[in-house]
């Protein structure tokens, strides 16, 4: 496959089995997971099994998102991270993990962001089950004065935050963005719309509509995959434009997913479905789209 430009993978994921504790992967009880059986991904996936995903049409940069490294030292997944980045150049920058509710959270959140590579935190909040239990003031949310008060240390250390939360919970994140306006904010896997039914995909779009009006929150558009259906552009190209024209072609970055995605698609069948849904943009917007803004966003 041919890609015009060059162009940056702005979410992927590293690990090593044989040597780094990642409970969801080693552990014999599995985790609920969004696309069900998630044992093909127990298996060690570092650059040189991205380079092979790729090979032909690689990024020349790739942001490298917490994996859920062992909650009891996430400040040793990111050293891993360094001394991989400097063998292998692989990734380009990474989004550590930091406990935005825990008594230890500044100390965890210092040493995070003295690590070179260190752009931004992610800590997923408490969110709601499914749309009809979407609750306010949950502990542990993004309402909850205790988290919020980890959150507003990102700005001392320049740091953004990666928020992974379903579509219904996005109200949450409208009112942080606005609270804390110069903190960037970067919504994972497109706000989630799973519910793919015209009532799933209206509370979807009027969700990051919402969202979308706070200038600080940029969107990657990633984990399309729908539990027990192939990945298609058919499925997946209208969410894409959708995305970009609620958020502008200046806020949305090409992501992967990789290797969680593997799940439902090949890296090939996911890069062209994108490729194919901005087609029609000017080459200067799909370098923003595939490049520019995650450069910018990430500081790479």
């Amino acid at each position: 496959m041919k890609v015009e430009t060059a162009f940056i993978d702005a979410h992927q994921h590293f690990w090593d089995l044989d040597r780094n504790p990642y409970p969801w992967l080693q552990d014999a009880e599995p985790i609920p997971f969004r696309y069900g059986d998630y044992s093909a991904l127990k298996r060690n996936y570092l650059p040189a099994d991205l380079a092979r995903d790729t090979e032909g049409f690689a990024p020349i940069g790739t942001v490298h998102i917490e994996a859920e490294w062992d909650r009891a030292s996430p400040v040793e997944e990111t050293r891993w991270l360094t001394t991989l980045a400097a063998k292998t150049g692989r990734p380009t920058a990474c989004v550590a993990y930091a406990a935005l509710d825990s008594a230890d959270v500044e100390a965890v959140m210092t040493a995070q962001a003295s690590h070179r590579l260190v752009r931004g935190i992610r800590h997923k909040p408490v969110t709601s089950a499914t749309r009809t239990d979407a609750r306010r003031g949950l502990s542990g949310s993004m309402d909850d004065e205790r988290w919020r008060k980890g959150f507003a240390l990102l700005q001392r250390h320049g740091l953004s935050f990666d928020l992974q939360a379903p579509w219904w919970n996005l109200d949450q994140a409208a009112d942080l963005a606005r609270d804390f306006p110069t903190i960037p904010i970067v919504i994972n896997h497109t706000g989630l719309p799973a519910d793919r039914s015209r009532e799933g995909l209206y509370g979807w779009r009027r969700a990051l509509e919402g969202v979308a009006r706070t200038p600080n929150v940029a969107i990657k558009i990633s984990g399309l995959g729908q539990r027990d259906r192939p990945w298609t552009q058919e499925a997946n190209i209208p969410i894409i434009r959708d995305t970009i024209a609620i958020f502008g072609v200046d806020r949305c970055m090409f992501a992967s997913n990789f290797p969680v995605d593997s799940l439902v698609a090949s890296y090939e069948l996911i890069l062209a479905g994108f490729l194919a849904a901005i087609a029609d943009c000017t080459l200067a917007e799909r370098k923003m789209l595939l490049h520019d803004n995650a450069q910018r966003i990430y500081r790479l």
